[in-house]
């Protein structure tokens, strides 16, 4: 079973008459084991339209990476492999319409079936989910996964897809990838958001097959199916927004669902052994000074423990100390805008409003190098040169620009970096950094149940 934590970091200071409180709240898993036999399903979707022969490479390509994806399956794993083009087929197992345990056997018998697969045919992929949605159903298990590939556009009446996705929601997770350049990022995009999962560009077929082994090792590797991040506010405080912040920017605000009254949960998926952050807003009554408000009380559960409290507080004040922002925060938003204007020049390029996209790609160019993303600026690179400098230098669009290369900054437009360690003071001690370098008030808890209790004070 995975051991969580929950770390806040915030300036919880403000001046009289503030109402905005801001807060990141790290969630870190560790103590982590993989989940037991029976416990984790897994869905390879592979499209098998007529495009993915168009090179014959890439349904060649296909075909290794879903062999290399399946080596990778862990014993005792339940698994199927389904083939999509304008409908949606159980190829393993052959015998019937289900999920089975993954042995040698088992495993060996998916590879010949993968191998003998054929395109032909359109592209319709609610009918790929929808299978597996039904496979999940009929076979479930804590940790529901699915593999997407595909090389082209949905090609369905609008408003198909959606309707799909609504029923899927919150049941599995997806990850997509797209191969070559004539699928659509926005409609990986919109499955990936609502199934909690990533999408990605694979220019090349042949890297396919380490792109498919990396992404069922990350499968394999996690322990919890579902987390739930809990924010339970006093009256008179509302949730402005929840974000995931970093491995990459994930707005969760829509995602929310009531618990009672006074408290919100958001949907965080499957976990292994890593880290995320995620930024709270929050509305507050207007204050004088000397006041203090227990403004929320973050928590985390899973199936069977919850984490927490994390406290997020205000303290209304006439001190300079009230205009200082964390940096945390300060880190966070300036990568949320980051994105922000990644997404609008990419789509005034495409309307072909070059004066626009100049001015975000060139902004999102200097926040990328200003906050150390230098994947982000290796992406952007490829699309905008700067000419004298990074901070003052003039932005110009390239001539050329690869598709390819327009749709990776697009994809990995989210992919966010962490907020830099803090460098120690010269007596070494956190206590003697100024209080600008330093969070107000840290909250660290170990799995433990939470007990009943009132959210305000005041």
């Amino acid at each position: 079973m995975a051991e969580f934590s929950l770390e806040v970091f915030q300036n919880e200071y403000l001046s009289s008459g503030a109402t905005v409180v801001d807060a990141i709240v790290t969630v870190t898993s560790g103590g982590w084991a993989p989940a037991l036999t029976g416990q984790a399903s897994e869905i390879l979707i592979i499209d098998t339209s007529g495009s993915m022969d168009v090179p014959p490479a890439r349904m060649r390509a296909a075909r290794q990476a879903a062999c290399e994806a399946i080596d990778r399956i862990r014993d005792g794993v339940l698994f199927a492999i389904v083939a999509g083009n304008e409908r949606a087929e159980t190829v393993f197992p052959v015998w019937r319409p289900s999920l089975v345990v993954a042995d040698a056997a088992s495993r060996k018998a998916a590879k010949d079936v993968v191998r003998a697969l054929q395109p032909g045919g359109g592209t319709a992929m609610s009918t790929w989910l929808g299978l597996a949605r039904q496979l999940f159903a009929a076979n479930p298990t804590g940790l529901q996964h699915a593999i997407l590939l595909t090389d082209g556009e949905n090609r369905e009446e609008p408003g198909q897809l959606e309707q799909e996705l609504a029923q899927c929601r919150g049941l599995f997770q997806v990850d997509c990838r797209g191969v070559g350049t004539d699928w659509s990022v926005d409609e990986l995009r919109m499955i990936a958001s609502a199934l909690l999962g990533t999408v990605d560009i694979i220019p090349e077929p042949e890297q396919l097959a380490a792109e498919f082994g990396t992404l069922m090792e990350q499968a394999m590797g996690r322990g919890v199916g579902r987390a739930t991040l809990r924010v339970k506010c006093p009256k008179g405080v509302a949730v402005n927004f929840v974000r995931q912040v970093s491995p990459e920017v994930r707005d969760l605000t829509l995602e929310q669902v009531p618990v009672d009254d006074r408290t919100l949960g958001y949907p965080l998926g499957a976990w292994g052994a890593e880290a995320r952050d995620y930024h709270l807003s929050l509305t507050v009554p207007a204050n004088d000074v000397g006041v203090e408000l227990l403004a929320a009380r973050v928590s985390l559960t899973t199936d069977d423990e919850v984490v927490g409290p994390a406290l997020i507080r205000a303290i209304w004040t006439d001190d300079a100390a009230s205009i200082r922002v964390s940096p945390e925060v300060a880190h966070y938003e300036a990568q949320s805008s980051l994105t922000a204007d990644i997404r609008a020049g990419l789509d005034a390029l495409k309307h072909g409003d070059e004066r626009t996209a100049t001015f975000r790609l060139g902004r999102a160019t200097k926040v990328a190098e200003a906050t150390g993303n230098e994947g982000t600026v290796r992406l952007l690179q490829k699309v905008v040169q700067v000419e004298g400098g990074p901070r003052s230098g003039t932005v110009r669009l390239r001539s050329r620009i690869a598709k390819a290369d327009e749709m990776a900054l697009d994809t990995r437009s989210t992919v966010t970096v962490r907020v830099p360690a803090k460098k120690p003071s010269a007596g070494g001690a956190e206590d003697e950094m100024p209080l600008e370098t330093r969070t107000s008030r840290t909250v660290r808890t170990k799995p433990k149940r939470s007990p009943a209790g009132d959210d305000k004070r005041t």
